[in-house]
């Protein structure tokens, strides 16, 4: 051990104040999580005693005070002219000869590990940086591709200077450090070839929600600064804890970005002054951007880092310790390395069960859209800002929009009301930071710098899931708090209905017992827009929706894929949000009307009269005008179950009229692969036509479960059309005869031990109906997330009153 080198081997995280944050990182993975298989690449730090060395050898320090402590750290300009001065002092310094030395000997060192060919990342490591308070992102600089001594040098002087950059001293100044007291190691390390392979950032939490069972992963071409500075929308894949962890191999949930950008090196090798642009940006061409820039098998060995660092870090510090990741997949050896891991800095630092859910109580007009970040709203007068010269017309309160953002503008960002950009992904600049300071931003919309105007009034809502939407005029909102410790148990089973899987992990907080009706509509609808006969049988339909239909499922191996994918993908996240408590999910319900609509859809469905009544639910399965569609539905829901290991997914089929016509759905099941009772499999059927109630213990014969459906019950038992506004006065969930359907319902269920629920809307909205299905002791109660809160509270004290609780 040098006295100011260290290698990886030699350092561990407890070294954070002589190596810095990242430093001591990469050494306490390289040290302990190598012989786990988690590759990280060789190198070594260049202490933060040889910092204060090259300061003290050049007398640099009372120049330094001079400028520094005396400055209106809030005066941009001041700043900036004291920030430039800085650096020029340390630029000009002169490394001492023995520190020369040791710097030469480590690069020689590296080069007989990787070869002559070797090429060097060289990266500033701040000793308060990467601590849980402050994550420093962005506030030093980096130089990669460096080879030659020369340039190691100079790389390593630029390095230096970069404590004195204008965000950098803004950013101690903000978080309490004296700017005195935070010293800079460097990094000297083997350099991943990721501008001819891919890289990105990766959480092991979900960043948005910090659901903790996920590992979300980011990925863009190249070098992984523009997924960082947000200049592009990348790739995103999430990865299911537990699941990986009992052996299961899936990607939970995928979202192709448009990855318009790839970051590579201007010239081969960096060996001259680096002071000159040795990185550049290509555009990528259609193919690229068409396909997915890392692969599954590459996702589960990301995966497999996360949680073996997650693991690791949590385990040292005794408590569950989060982790923000970056990583790069290296073009020549084809290899995945993890370059630097910190703890996550905003969610993991809440505390208390405070439950805080943000309501939009209108609706108004969309101005754009982009990936939200938070989930909170945030309103107030637009501001564009074209450029950091810009910044300091920006007034508290305003809506700060624009291309992108870079560390310079965060002095700004803290005092926006919300922030919009038309670049970046949910890991960019713009996000990280929002997030920190908890102000919501919506990013990747495109087109918010053109759409929006100076001085509009806008609202921004990051509480719809997690496309944000920028809606216009000051529309009004509300905010409801929970104390979830203080809410109570109830004997009967209070589930939820969901069926948009962007919001499903905004909603894992609440305490339900799981997913009492997840529909499939909702995914078909906004994610495949395809009907699934046109998908399996493209030959029948016209030349336009052809062509269409293969731009849909461009990424995938074949159109049955992309719909079987992303169709189990969709169900697999929202069982993943309540795993391993039960999710139900309804195979698909679309009337002929709806199903016309989706892509395809006219060349296979019949018009009809009254589609209510017509060719929906069990009906389809069997029948040949959709039992392909179904074996796609039966093939995804088998992925689920089986490839991706959410066996908490119970089935259940709708709108089955007749006992044979669930006795020939539950034969077509079996042959494509979904046998009730094997693999644990249960199948309930939706109770919601008369003869449902009338023929329930010959149902009970062939179903495990029935789901009471409150709105077509209701139609059905009145002969009311629940569209039709004329005779909506005769709709009336709690008409004597609706309640005795369901009384009859609930009793069958129990005379037959067999599963009783309810997934309507009548519980949520009369307090009444919910204490007369407690009253008959029905099994579970599910309702849409918004009414939860409230119903749990209703029955607690209902269920007291029965002497129940």
């Amino acid at each position: 051990m040098g006295k100011y080198v260290k290698w990886f081997d030699e350092i561990g995280i407890e070294d954070v104040a002589d190596v810095g944050g990242k430093n001591a990182s990469l050494g306490e993975m390289y040290r302990t999580l190598t012989q786990e298989g988690v590759r990280v690449p060789n190198g070594f730090a260049v202490t933060a005693g040889a910092y204060r060395y090259v300061l003290e050898y050049n007398d640099a320090w009372p120049k330094l005070h001079k400028l520094l402590d005396n400055l209106d750290f809030d005066d941009v300009k001041a700043l900036q002219k004291a920030g430039a001065e800085c650096r020029k002092i340390v630029q000009a310094c002169r490394i001492p000869d023995d520190l020369k030395e040791e710097i030469r000997q480590g690069y020689e060192k590296l080069k007989k590990e990787y070869g002559d060919t070797l090429s060097l990342a060289v990266r500033s490591s701040a000793t308060a940086e990467d601590s849980p308070e402050a994550s420093f992102a962005g506030q030093n600089d980096t130089y990669l591709n460096i080879a030659g001594e020369e340039a190691l040098f100079d790389a390593y002087l630029r390095c230096l200077a970069s404590n004195f950059t204008d965000r950098s001293i803004h950013y101690k100044h903000d978080h309490g450090f004296e700017w005195s007291k935070v010293y800079l190691s460097v990094v000297v390390m083997k350099m991943v070839r990721s501008d001819k392979g891919a890289s990105g950032v990766m959480f092991s939490l979900d960043t948005e929600t910090g659901f903790k069972d996920v590992v979300f992963i980011n990925a863009g071409y190249g070098l992984g600064e523009n997924i960082v500075q947000g200049t592009i929308d990348p790739d995103s894949f999430y990865v299911h804890k537990p699941t990986f962890e009992k052996g299961y191999r899936a990607v939970l949930k995928r979202r192709l970005g448009k990855k318009q950008l790839k970051m590579v090196f201007a010239s081969e090798l960096n060996t001259g002054n680096i002071a000159v642009e040795y990185t550049k940006n290509v555009e990528t061409d259609e193919k690229e951007r068409g396909r997915f820039c890392i692969d599954d098998e590459d996702v589960m060995v990301l995966a497999d880092y996360a949680i073996k660092v997650e693991n690791h870090y949590s385990k040292k510090a005794g408590y569950h310790k989060p982790m923000d990741m970056e990583w790069a997949k290296d073009g020549l050896d084809g290899h995945l390395y993890m370059v630097q891991a910190r703890p996550e800095t905003v969610e993991s630092q809440k505390k208390g069960t405070i439950l805080e859910m943000y309501h939009l109580k209108q609706k108004g007009k969309v101005l754009v859209r982009g990936r939200a970040v938070g989930t909170k709203i945030g309103q107030g007068k637009v501001h564009i800002i074209k450029d950091i010269s810009e910044l300091e017309s920006f007034k508290p309160g305003e809506v700060l929009v624009s291309e992108t953002t870079t560390p310079d503008w965060e002095p700004v960002m803290k005092t926006a009301a919300a922030i919009v950009t038309n670049r970046g992904g949910r890991t960019c600049h713009a996000a990280i930071v929002s997030r920190e300071l908890g102000i919501p931003a919506v990013v990747g919309t495109d087109n918010a710098t053109e759409v929006l105007k100076d001085g509009m009034e806008v609202t921004v809502s990051c509480a719809e899931g997690e496309t944000g939407n920028v809606y216009e005029g000051l529309l009004e909102f509300e905010i409801v708090k929970t104390d979830l410790s203080k809410m109570q148990k109830t004997k009967t089973e209070i589930m939820m209905n969901l069926g948009n899987p962007d919001i499903a992990f905004s909603l894992a907080t609440l305490p339900v017992d799981g997913i009492g009706l997840a529909r499939m509509e909702f995914i078909i609808n906004e994610y495949i827009k395809a009907h699934p006969m046109a998908l399996k049988h493209p030959d029948k339909v016209d030349e336009e929706t052809r062509k269409a239909l293969e731009k849909l499922s461009e990424a995938f191996e074949s159109p049955e894929e992309f719909f079987v994918k992303t169709l189990s993908e969709g169900v697999a996240t929202i069982a993943a949000s309540v795993y391993p408590k039960t999710c139900v999910v309804r195979m698909s319900d679309f009337k002929t009307n709806e199903y016309a609509t989706l892509l395809g859809g006219k060349f296979f469905e019949p018009e009809e009269d009254n589609p209510m009544l017509g060719f929906r639910g069990a009906a389809r399965y069997s029948h040949p005008a959709y039992e392909d569609g179904f074996a796609l539905e039966c093939a995804a829901m088998k992925r689920v179950r089986e490839e991706m290991g959410f066996e908490n997914v119970v089935l259940m089929i709708p709108f089955c009229r007749r006992v044979d016509e669930g006795k020939r759905v539950l034969e077509t099941m079996k042959k494509y692969g979904l046998e009730r009772g094997k693999k644990d499999l249960k199948i309930y059927v939706m109770c919601e036509i008369p003869n449902n109630v009338i023929q329930i213990d010959a149902f009970s014969e062939i179903f495990d479960g029935f789901s009471i459906g409150s709105n077509d019950l209701t139609q059905l038992t009145l002969g009311v059309d629940r569209d039709s506004e004329i005779v909506a006065f005769d709709y009336d969930e709690r008409d004597p005869g609706v309640m005795k359907m369901i009384e009859l319902s609930v009793e069958g269920a129990k005379r037959n031990r067999r599963h009783s629920g309810i997934c309507g809307q009548a519980p949520s909205d009369y307090p009444e109906v919910a204490e007369f299905l407690v009253k008959l002791g029905i099994d579970s109660i599910s309702l849409d997330p918004d009414s939860v809160l409230k119903t749990i509270r209703d029955i607690v004290a209902l269920e007291k009153k029965l002497g129940r609780s």
